[in-house]
């Protein structure tokens, strides 16, 4: 099996979110993709298959499988577009989140993805022990959107992996209005085998209604606070949002088994 390591939504090497990308001809056994997910230890592994209208994608964190991943899936479509030839300017996707397109221009590989907004949670108190922080709002979807009062607040919070772990969600997200953005944010998932994720693509499904919302306007520039750092641009068009950033691949190998 061939192996590709690509850092998402950055231009630069060493920054961004790493994703493996592993192209297959067909579906081995899940254990055998879990395993080798494992073994990367990466946030995510994408496994992807051509299928009649473009190619099956699937991704897997070190413990589990996860119905929605953006940056593993630009790292993809970058692998589709640079090392498998694809010819087009329009990539399908067939995953577990319904089809997803992702769009070359330049350097730049926009996704599609699914809107995911986030309705107020009304019990918020676990997650105020949990963050140990004022909370200006909580808010759920398949992830706990977290609002904070500034982007110093996001930069330096200290997260308690173990308690955060123990909360009752996929992940925590944590985000407040940027000083050099429109916003910004942070995510958590030690429950599923990733602390922090460096830029989390699928968590921008749910920050992007509701930034977009509360700032009046679709078009929104975001960065992610981790110590990668990471960029993105965004758009809301109504249930879908447009996810667009760049990547570069770090490595090229073969998985020998």
């Amino acid at each position: 099996m061939k192996l590709y390591q690509v850092d998402a939504f950055t231009s630069s090497l060493f920054a961004g979110n790493p994703a493996a990308v592993v192209p297959l001809e067909r579906w081995p056994d899940d254990a055998l993709l879990q395993n080798i997910a494992m073994e990367n230890n990466l946030s995510e592994t994408a496994f992807l298959v051509p299928d009649e209208t473009g190619y099956a994608l699937r991704w897997f964190t070190p413990s589990v499988e996860v119905d929605l991943c953006g940056h593993a899936t630009l790292a993809a479509a970058w692998v589709v577009f640079n090392a498998l030839g694809f010819p087009g300017e329009r990539i399908r996707f067939n995953t577990a989140s319904g089809a997803l397109y992702v769009d070359r221009s330049g350097q730049t590989l926009s996704l599609d993805f699914p809107a995911r907004p986030a309705q107020p949670l009304s019990n918020r108190e676990p997650f105020e022990q949990a963050l140990g922080i004022p909370l200006k709002d909580v808010l759920q979807a398949r992830d706990t959107l977290v609002v904070l009062d500034s982007a110093e607040q996001v930069r330096n919070f200290q997260p308690d992996f173990t308690a955060i772990g123990k909360l009752d969600t996929f992940a925590i997200m944590i985000t407040a209005p940027g000083d050099d953005c429109d916003f910004v944010s942070r995510f958590f998932a030690p429950a599923k085998g990733v602390p922090e994720d460096p830029v989390t693509g699928s968590a921008h499904c749910t920050l992007v209604p509701y930034w977009a919302e509360r700032l009046g306007k679709p078009s929104l520039h975001a960065r992610q606070l981790s110590a990668r750092g990471g960029e993105l641009h965004c758009t809301l068009k109504g249930d879908r949002v447009t996810l667009s950033g760049q990547a570069r691949c770090f490595l090229k190998g073969d998985i020998l088994l």
